[in-house]
C-alpha cells in the first residue's frame, strides 16, 4: 500500500472528525500549512521547480514595473515618504529588477521603504539573499495590514490566483458548497448536503440562470478591500497582474501544477501548487467599494506594450552579445503573445489608485 504523505494524513483526520472539508480550507492547508504546506517547504519557481513566472522569464518585466511605480508616484503628487509593497515576492527577482530600474528616478528611490508580504520561510530566505545588497530599507510582514500607514504603491504578480477559492455547485434545490470527502480510501470532490441560503441573490444577475452542475468560484476580498481603503485614504496605487477572467463567470478553474505539468488537485496535497483564475470584476468591486478608482483590467500584452517593452527589448539587444538576441526575442514573445503559449491575453493587469487620479500609466487606452 502506498504511503500517505503527512499533510494528506492530517487532512484525512480533519475530515474524519469534522466532516467534509470546503475547497477553500483544503487549498489553504495545501499551500500555507506552516510545516507541510507547499510554500512552506520549497522554492517552486524556475526550470527546477513547478512553474515559471513573468519576472523569472525576463528582467524586462520587473524593470517596466519599477518604472510604472515611479510614474505612479509622480502622478500621485510625489509624496515624500512611500511604502513600496510587494505581495508574494517569490524569490525577490521582481523587486530586484524594480529597484534597479528605479535608479533612473533618484528622487523616487530616495522616498521608498520596501515591504514584502510573505508567509513562506523558505521563500523569505531567498528574498533576503536577493535583496541583501539593496540600499533601501526592506521589511518583511505576514499581511498587508502590518505595513505602516503611509502613502503606498502595491505590486502583486501572480499572487491572487494562489489565494484559497470557495466553490459552489448548482443543484436542483439551489447552490451547494463544493467539498472534499473520503470515499474508497481516497479524497473525492462532493457537495455539502444543505444548500447555501440565498446564494443566488449574491451572484451577478447575468449568472442567475445557471444550469445544474455549474460551478461558481469566489474568494475572500479582505486584501482587495484593504488595498482600496489604503490608496483611497492615504494615496498611491496598486498594480495587480494575474491570470483570470475580466468578468465574473461560471466555471471550475481549480488546477494543480507539479513539475511544469497539470496534475490532479487531490492526489498530492502539499506537494503540488494549487491555483484558480482570478475574478477581476470581484476584485474591482471590492476596491471601488472602499473609495478607490479602478483602471482596467487590460491584457498583459497590451499593458506591457503600453509601458514600452518592445523598445526595452530593442535596447537590450543592442547592448547584449549577439548570442543573447534570440533569448530576448523569445522572452518578449512569451510575455506579450496572445496565442495559446503566450501570457499576453490570459494574464491581465488591473490598477487601483487614489480616486483623484484619472489616468494611470499603462491604462491610458
Amino acid at each position: 500500500m502506498m504511503e500517505i504523505a503527512p499533510l494528506e494524513a492530517d487532512i484525512r483526520r480533519r475530515i474524519a472528525v469534522g466532516g467534509p472539508m470546503g475547497v477553500a480550507q483544503y487549498m489553504e492547508l495545501c499551500l500555507a500549512h506552516p510545516e507541510r504546506g507547499y510554500y512552506a517547504t520549497r522554492d517552486p519557481f524556475g526550470a527546477s521547480g513547478d512553474f515559471t513566472t513573468a519576472p523569472e522569464i525576463s528582467q524586462m518585466f520587473g524593470e517596466l514595473i519599477g518604472l510604472w511605480a515611479a510614474a505612479t508616484w509622480r502622478a500621485t503628487g510625489s509624496p515624500g515618504k512611500l511604502s513600496l509593497v510587494e505581495l508574494g515576492p517569490g524569490r525577490g527577482t521582481m523587486m530586484v529588477d524594480v529597484l534597479r530600474a528605479a535608479k533612473v528616478v533618484p528622487d523616487f528611490r530616495a522616498t521608498i521603504d520596501v515591504h514584502l508580504i510573505e508567509i513562506s520561510p523558505a521563500l523569505e530566505r531567498l528574498q533576503r539573499q536577493a535583496l541583501g545588497s539593496a540600499d533601501v530599507p526592506v521589511s518583511w510582514h505576514r499581511s498587508i495590514e502590518q505595513v505602516p500607514d503611509t502613502p503606498l504603491i502595491v505590486l502583486a504578480n501572480e499572487f491572487f490566483d494562489a489565494l484559497p477559492v470557495h466553490q459552489a455547485v448548482m443543484c436542483a434545490d439551489g447552490w451547494h458548497e463544493r467539498v472534499i470527502k473520503m470515499e474508497d480510501e481516497k479524497l473525492h470532490f462532493s457537495i455539502h448536503r444543505d444548500p447555501i441560503p440565498l446564494f443566488d441573490k449574491l451572484l451577478p444577475s447575468r449568472l442567475r440562470a445557471a444550469k445544474i452542475g455549474d460551478i461558481f468560484e469566489w474568494r475572500a476580498d479582505n486584501i482587495a478591500l484593504e488595498i482600496g481603503r489604503r490608496v483611497a485614504r492615504r494615496g498611491g496605487g496598486a498594480l495587480m497582474i494575474d491570470y483570470g477572467h475580466a468578468q465574473s463567470a461560471i466555471g471550475d478553474t481549480l488546477q494543480a501544477v507539479g513539475g511544469h505539468q497539470f496534475v490532479e488537485p487531490l492526489l498530492a496535497p502539499g506537494l503540488v501548487d494549487l491555483t484558480a483564475h482570478v475574478d477581476f470584476e470581484a476584485l474591482a468591486h471590492a476596491a471601488e467599494g472602499m473609495g478607490a478608482r479602478v483602471h482596467g483590467p487590460v491584457p498583459q500584452g497590451e499593458f506591457l506594450r503600453g509601458l514600452g517593452i518592445e523598445q526595452r527589448a530593442a535596447a537590450l539587444k543592442a547592448a547584449a552579445p549577439s548570442e543573447y538576441a534570440d533569448a530576448i526575442d523569445a522572452a518578449l514573445v512569451r510575455l506579450t503573445s496572445e496565442d495559446r503559449t503566450g501570457m499576453g491575453r490570459l494574464f491581465k493587469a488591473i490598477g487601483v489608485a487614489d480616486p483623484k487620479l484619472e489616468r494611470l500609466p499603462g491604462f491610458e487606452a
